[in-house]
C-alpha cells in the first residue's frame, strides 16, 4: 500500500550520490535573503541544521485539483547537515512537478543558483519493498556549496489531482524551525476543517476572499532516541480537510466512518469470485470439517502460495486489485492478499472486513482525526462464530455490533493464523465495517505467546572448562525473527550464524560441536535450536578458589537509557514477551560452593525479572525469567526501567564461589 504524507508532493531531504550541477552566480529571491537575516531559534552543538523559513501554500480549484508550492531554506551547521542541500521531490501520474530551484546564500561570496534543467528524473528507489511497478517518480536537484556556515533553499511549485482532499501540514522534525506558514486558498462556497497534533491550536488569519494563513514560530526539534515512538506520532502537524459543498459525500472526511465508506467504495465489486477461485477453495476445504480448519487452510494459502508484489499505478496505491487477478496472478500487495483472502473466506461463509493500520505502533493515536493517509498496511478482521472458541486464537477484538473478530494479517508469511506481530497489537487502525468505519485499538497478546525458552545442561571439569547441550524453544515474533533471518540459508551452517553471534557476545571463548534447526519452514509450531558448545576457561580462578557465572548465555540489558542527556520520549518495546532461561551445571568433582549469588526479585508495571542460584547435590542451577508486560514505557517511568536495567545488570555478571571440598 502506498504510504502517503498528505496531498501534496512527497518531499524529502537526504545525502544523494548524485553528481553536483552546474550552477550560475544569480542572486537568490527576495524571501530567501529574508529568511537569511535575525537569530537563530535555540538549538546545542549538536544540531546539523536550522530550518529558518518553510512556507507551503495549497490552492484548491473548483474541480478538486490543486496546485501551490513549497519553500524552504536551510542554515547549515554541521558538516551532517550538508544532506539538506539535495531536494527530492516525487512526481506521479497525479503529481506533476511545475518547477524545482535551488539556491546557495554562501558565508563569503556570491550566491549559486541550481535551475529545473539541472535535476534529473528517474525511478523512486526509496519506496515499499515488493513494489513491482509503480508511477512514482524521483526528481532530484543537488544545491551546491552545501557547506557548514552556508544557506540553502529551494522552491517547487506543483499541481495535483488528488484522491483524498486533505493535506497534512508537518511542520516538525528533527530540527529547530524558526518559522513556518502554511497557507489555503479555497473556491467559493468550500470549508475546511483544521485539527492540530502534538502542537496547540494556533488560529488563521483571514488574508483574502477563502483564504487563510498559519503561522508558527521557534518549532525545537524532535530528536531521535533509542527505541523511542515513532516521528509521525510526536512531531506538531495540522490535518486540514478541504469541504466541497456536501462535505464528506464530495471526497472531504469528517469521521472515521466517512473514510470507511471512502476505502468500502475502492473495494466494491473487488472481492467477486471466479470459478477458479471456488475450486480452490473447494479443494482447500474439501476434508476440513471444521470452520477454524477452514480459516487455516485458507489463510496458509494466502501466506505461502501468493507472493507479496505491488503494482501500484494511479489510484492503484490505494484500491486493491480484483479477487480474480491477484488468484490468477499468484502475487499482489497486501490490499491484494486481504482482499483475495476475503473472498475466499465469503465463499466458504465465513465474514471478513478490511482493517486499514500503519505497521508502526504510535503512528496514529486514539484522538487522531479521520484520515487515510495515516497508513501504509491492509489486514482483515475475520468474524468468528459464537460457539468458536480455541486457545490458539489470540488476536481476538470484541466488536459491539460485530462481534469477536480475529485479527489477521495475510502479508505476513511469519505468523500464524490466530496470532499477530508485536508491532501491531496495540496499534490503532481504521476497521471497515459494511456501515463505515471505526478507529479500533488492536489487541495485546499475552507475554507468553513470544519469547524464548532456553535450557541448558553443562559440566565444569576442574580446570574451569564448561561443555554441555542447549534447547532453544522460540515462539512468537522471536521465532519469526529467526524464520525471518534464516530465509535464505540453504547451508547448515549458515543456519546457525545467529547462535554464533549470540554465544560471541556471552562467551570469551567457544566452540560448537553440533547444531541442529528445527520446524525452519513450519510457523505454527515452535521454532528450536539445539546445539553443544565447550566453553575452555570459563571458570576463573582466585587462589584455590574458583569462580562461575551462573547465567551463561545472552543478555537482557539494554542501554539506551545510560546517556547523560535526559529522556524526552517513551520507550517502546517491540511487544510482549517472556523469556525463560534454565542453566544446570555439574560441578567439578572436588569443589563445593561456598557463596551464591541473591535471588533478583524486580516487578514493576510494565516488565519484571526474577532470578535464583541455587545447588541441587552437585549440580548449580541457575533460573531467571524476564517479562514484557506492557508496550511501552511512559516518560514518568522511564527512570524505574533505567533501575530495572541496571539490577539485571548486576545478577548477569554475579558469580558463584566453588571452594575445594572439605574431606
Amino acid at each position: 500500500m502506498r504510504i502517503s504524507i498528505g496531498i501534496g508532493l512527497l518531499v524529502s531531504l537526504a545525502l544523494s550520490g548524485t553528481a553536483i550541477p552546474a550552477a550560475c552566480a544569480a542572486d537568490a529571491p527576495a524571501w530567501m535573503h529574508a529568511a537569511a537575516g535575525g537569530p537563530l531559534p535555540a538549538h546545542d552543538e549538536k544540531t546539523d541544521a536550522i530550518l529558518l523559513y518553510s512556507e507551503d501554500v495549497t490552492i484548491v480549484q473548483s474541480d478538486g485539483k490543486t496546485k501551490g508550492f513549497e519553500r524552504r531554506a536551510y542554515k547549515i551547521l554541521r558538516p551532517d547537515g550538508r544532506r539538506y542541500g539535495t531536494v527530492r521531490a516525487y512526481p506521479s501520474s497525479a503529481t506533476k512537478i511545475g518547477s524545482i530551484r535551488g539556491w546557495c546564500i554562501p558565508a563569503q561570496g556570491k550566491d549559486y543558483e541550481v535551475k529545473d534543467k539541472e535535476a534529473t528524473e528517474t525511478a523512486a528507489f526509496d519506496i515499499e519493498n515488493g513494489i513491482l511497478a509503480t508511477d512514482l517518480k524521483e526528481k532530484i536537484l543537488k544545491i551546491p556549496a552545501s557547506e557548514p556556515g552556508n544557506i540553502v533553499g529551494y522552491e517547487i511549485e506543483y499541481q495535483e489531482r488528488p484522491y483524498v482532499l486533505q493535506d497534512h501540514w508537518l511542520f516538525q522534525w528533527t530540527h529547530p524551525t524558526r518559522e513556518a506558514r502554511y497557507t489555503l486558498q479555497l473556491p467559493p462556497g468550500w470549508e475546511y476543517k483544521a485539527v492540530w497534533i502534538n502542537h496547540p491550536d494556533v488560529a488563521p488569519t483571514a488574508i483574502g476572499s477563502n483564504q487563510w494563513q498559519w503561522v508558527v514560530k521557534d518549532i525545537p526539534e524532535v530528536r531521535w532516541e533509542e527505541e523511542m515512538p515513532p516521528l509521525r506520532g510526536l512531531v506538531g502537524q495540522m490535518v486540514v480537510a478541504f469541504l466541497p459543498p456536501g462535505g464528506a459525500q464530495n471526497g472531504g472526511f469528517l469521521s472515521w466512518g466517512d473514510v470507511g465508506k471512502w476505502e468500502t467504495g475502492l473495494a466494491n465489486g473487488r472481492r467477486d469470485v471466479s470459478p477458479e477461485i471456488k475450486q480452490k477453495v473447494a479443494a482447500l476445504t474439501a476434508n476440513v470439517t471444521t470452520e477454524l480448519g477452514k480459516m487455516r487452510s485458507l489463510a496458509q494459502f494466502l501466506q505461502s502460495d501468493i507472493r507479496y508484489v505491488g503494482i501500484e499505478l494511479g489510484i492503484g496505491g490505494w484500491q486493491p486489485h480484483a479477487a480474480t487477478d491477484v488468484f490468477t496472478h499468484r502475487y499482489g500487495d497486501c490490499k491484494d492478499k486481504a482482499t483475495l483472502l476475503s473472498a475466499m473466506l465469503k465463499e466458504s461463509g465465513i465474514d471478513s472486513y478490511y482493517i486499514v493500520v500503519n505497521t508502526r505502533r504510535g503512528v496514529v493515536g486514539s484522538a487522531m482525526p479521520a484520515s487515510p493517509f495515516w497508513f501504509n498496511h491492509v489486514i482483515l478482521a475475520v468474524r468468528l462464530p459464537e460457539n468458536l472458541n480455541d486457545d490458539s486464537l489470540e488476536a481476538v477484538l470484541a466488536h459491539p455490533k460485530l462481534g469477536r473478530l480475529l485479527i489477521f494479517d495475510p502479508t505476513d508469511e511469519y505468523t500464524p493464523f490466530g496470532h499477530i506481530r508485536g508491532a501491531l497489537q496495540g496499534n490503532y487502525a481504521l476497521l471497515v465495517t459494511p456501515d463505515g468505519g471505526d478507529l479500533v485499538r488492536l489487541p495485546d497478546l499475552s507475554p507468553a505467546m513470544n519469547g524464548i525458552t532456553r535450557t541448558a545442561k553443562m559440566t565444569l571439569d576442574p580446570a574451569g572448562h564448561l561443555k554441555g547441550d542447549v534447547q532453544e524453544i522460540r515462539v512468537g515474533d522471536s521465532a519469526n525473527h529467526q524464520r525471518y533471518e534464516l530465509r535464505s540459508a540453504t547451508k547448515e551452517a549458515d543456519k546457525i550464524k545467529p547462535i554464533e553471534s549470540l554465544l560471541a557476545h556471552s562467551l570469551a571463548d567457544f566452540h560448537i560441536t553440533k547444531a541442529s534447526v528445527r520446524n525452519l519452514q513450519q510457523n505454527t509450531l515452535p521454532f528450536q535450536y539445539n546445539y553443544s558448545i565447550v566453553a575452555p576457561n570459563y571458570a576463573k580462578n582466585a587462589g584455590n578458589l574458583m569462580l562461575v557465572r551462573p547465567r551463561l548465555i545472552d543478555s537482557k540489558v539494554r542501554d539506551l537509557l545510560e546517556t547523560k542527556e535526559p529522556r524526552k520520549y517513551p520507550v517502546e518495546f517491540s511487544g510482549p514477551e517472556r523469556d525463560t532461561d534454565t542453566f544446570e551445571i555439574t560441578l567439578p568433582a572436588g569443589f563445593e560452593v561456598d557463596d551464591l549469588p541473591p535471588p533478583v526479585n524486580a516487578d514493576y508495571s510494565f516488565a519484571s525479572y526474577h532470578s535464583k542460584t541455587e545447588v541441587n547435590g552437585n549440580t548449580l542451577k541457575y533460573t531467571r525469567t524476564f517479562e514484557v508486560k506492557e508496550l511501552s514505557v511512559p516518560l514518568n517511568k522511564v527512570e524505574d526501567l533505567k533501575k530495572l536495567y541496571r539490577i539485571i545488570a548486576g545478577d548477569e555478571r554475579n558469580t558463584a564461589v566453588l571452594k575445594p571440598a572439605a574431606h
